[in-house]
């Protein structure tokens, strides 16, 4: 776990990342952003990126969906829905 975008872009670069669980809200740089730079960035990205925020329209879900997120859910989190997509390949 880490506290902000570019905490995650330098765990991204030194180790591999199954899936990154982002708020959209981050200090320093928006969950959308930092999507748009972990999906940019060669070997630096996870298989998953799952936006977990408190934005619920369906505009926000279509920015996070546009900035390279693959699923987008609503705080607070259904941990059915979460389990679900964790464990799908």
């Amino acid at each position: 776990m880490v506290g902000d975008g570019d905490a995650g872009l330098r765990l991204a670069a030194w180790e591999p990342v199954d899936v990154f669980i982002l708020d959209i809200g981050l200090p320093g740089m928006v969950g959308y952003a930092l999507a748009r730079r972990l999906r940019a960035t060669p070997g630096g990205h996870a298989d998953k990126l799952i936006a977990l925020t408190g934005y619920g329209k369906e505009q926000d879900r279509l920015l996070a969906m546009s900035s390279g997120f693959d699923h987008h859910l609503v705080k607070p989190v259904d941990i059915a829905a979460l389990t679900k997509i964790l464990l799908r390949r």
